[in-house]
């Protein structure tokens, strides 16, 4: 295990080689599928199967690592998305509890966690044991995460 930051750090701080900001943001890609998206935000549930209904909402705007850095009507809008989706994944999923983690230090780019929290759960009561994804976590079924992607869709657009 790596005990230092990346070569790059420097970099990716600043936008350069950025995977968030160089992403074509398809439909549907190695990580996920899309449920949401706006100019500004994009919202992925998760291919890898580490809790069911995981999605990470990626700022898509202009390139930063901390949520400070956005505009006042840039944060509005982000946290606004955010939510917009966590009460979806809620309704969908109805999950105990919806945990919302907002790190960026594999990758400093904006982008928040949604983790739904269940009965049946790795860490009850404590933080989710999140580790950064390598492309071998075991992946939920397509049949499966393509009909929740769809029921997402449809529940998160009639969310105001």
């Amino acid at each position: 295990m790596s005990l230092t930051w990346p070569a790059n750090w420097s970099d990716l701080t600043q936008g350069i080689g950025c995977a968030m900001c160089q992403s074509d943001r398809q439909e549907s890609d190695a990580y996920g599928i899309q449920i949401y998206s706006t100019p500004n935000v994009d919202a992925v549930l998760q291919r890898a199967n580490i809790q069911r209904g995981y999605t990470i909402v990626i700022w898509r705007g202009r390139h930063v690592n901390e949520p400070f850095e956005l505009t006042e009507s840039e944060y509005s809008e982000y946290w606004r998305d955010v939510l917009k989706v966590a009460k979806a994944l809620t309704r969908h999923y109805q999950p105990l509890k919806m945990n919302y983690e907002t790190l960026g230090n594999s990758l400093p780019h904006l982008h928040t966690h949604l983790i739904p929290r269940y009965v049946v759960d790795p860490a009850p009561g404590r933080p989710f044991p999140l580790l950064p994804q390598d492309g071998s976590e075991p992946t939920i079924p397509d049949e499966q995460l393509r009909a929740d992607a769809e029921a997402l869709r449809r529940v998160v657009a009639g969310i105001a």
